[in-house]
């Protein structure tokens, strides 16, 4: 069980993870999706109760935050993922700034004793596996962390996630910022992973092409179901249905007890002491009962009519750290169109979204917006810009 405030986010729930499975997590937004991989992974402490993992056993987590200011190369990100590199690095600090000045003998031997002792120990393997992880994304080993876009970022958060081997992945929105070609390369990942995997996800298709089990927190409980997403919305509409004709069925009981016990004189002093034990009990039932929350309607106004034209760009270059995003771009957007912007991570979409808003100005080339915009910017990191 755990509560932050007002009810609890979990009441009690019982939950068992085999090896293999792969487990969605879904739910409305608030519902503790996020906070039942925090359980499992051991950085949250539930009120009551214990969670356990057999003896051995260890997990990898990636969070669906990323973190704009983590310090290191693309490397040290990565190879912080493998408790045996950091453990073997830090108990055998490196003479070798020492060596280039003095390079004295018992220097030369101190670095023979600790390469043995790394080589023995499996460092160099462990350094070959980040290397081999990171030349599938194509990325500089050496280049900054901070520098990437965040699409890159989250690919090397889940490399190491991945380079410690871990028994039990935990991710949450994994596919958050990732473009097409990296959310295929997630699933075949996914899909040949020996461990467990425990994932949150708001991607309907990725749901359905990678879970075998799919759990849903409501209401601080858990509807636990082995089998595909569309599977699963079948046998939850089934559930709610039944849900509420018996919630119906009590509710009719219960103002049916209500009418006895408020009866005339005559009732009160024939009714049954067991009888209003009962309704009061029954009254403790329905005021514990936690309804499923509604469902929000909203209504879009339409504002002032503006002409069809939303933004012409001409000849616009634009230009990042040194390296080219945008080169003698032209387009013309009008009103009523639905532009999807598809590239490689760090290609420059958000770049792009920016500029044509007017976030960014471009280097090179003009921008021509229409007259009467009112313009709505969700920006993947900062949120609603209006």
């Amino acid at each position: 069980s755990l509560a932050f405030t007002g009810s609890p986010l979990f009441d009690g729930v019982n939950l068992t993870i085999e090896r293999g499975e792969k487990v969605g997590l879904v739910g409305r937004n608030g519902s503790g999706k996020s906070t039942l991989l925090r359980l499992i992974e051991g950085s949250v402490k539930p009120d009551s109760g214990a969670v356990s993992l057999q003896r051995g056993v260890h997990s990898a987590y990636l969070s669906q935050e990323v973190p704009h200011e983590l310090p290191g190369t693309v490397f040290d990100v990565v190879a912080s993922g493998s408790r045996e590199y950091v453990d073997l690095i830090t108990r055998n600090p490196s003479p070798s700034d020492r060596l280039l000045h003095e390079g004295t003998p018992p220097l030369r031997e101190e670095l023979d004793r600790i390469h043995d002792n790394l080589d023995t120990e499996g460092v160099w393997y462990k350094r070959e596996q980040v290397n081999k992880s990171l030349s599938q994304l194509g990325l500089d080993t050496d280049r900054d962390f901070r520098s990437l876009s965040s699409g890159l970022k989250r690919q090397v958060l889940l490399k190491r996630a991945l380079v410690g081997e871990p028994d039990i992945l935990l991710l949450d929105e994994p596919t958050n910022h990732m473009d097409i070609d990296s959310i295929k390369e997630l699933e075949q990942m996914m899909a040949q992973f020996a461990g467990a995997i425990i994932f949150v996800t708001h991607d309907r298709m990725f749901l359905q092409r990678i879970a075998t089990r799919i759990v849903e927190i409501d209401r601080g409980r858990l509807f636990d179901q082995t089998c595909d997403y569309e599977t699963f919305l079948a046998r939850r509409s089934a559930a709610r249905e039944s849900e509420e004709t018996q919630n119906a069925l009590f509710d009719k009981k219960l103002q049916q007890e209500e009418h006895w016990v408020r009866g005339g004189i005559k009732a009160r002093r024939t009714r049954n002491e067991g009888r209003v034990r009962e309704l009061q009990r029954m009254r403790e039932m329905r005021r514990s009962r936690r309804e499923r929350p509604g469902t929000v309607k909203m209504e879009a106004l339409e504002a002032e009519r503006s002409g069809t034209l939303v933004a012409k760009a001409d000849n616009i270059s634009f230009n990042y750290g040194g390296t080219q995003i945008i080169s003698d771009l032209s387009t013309t957007i009008l009103k009523g169109d639905r532009i999807g912007i598809l590239g490689p991570n760090g290609s420059g979409k958000t770049t792009l979204l920016r500029i044509l808003l007017g976030v960014l100005s471009p280097e090179a080339g003009t921008i021509r917006r229409g007259a009467n915009l009112q313009i709505s910017y969700f920006d993947q990191l900062l949120g609603q810009l209006d």
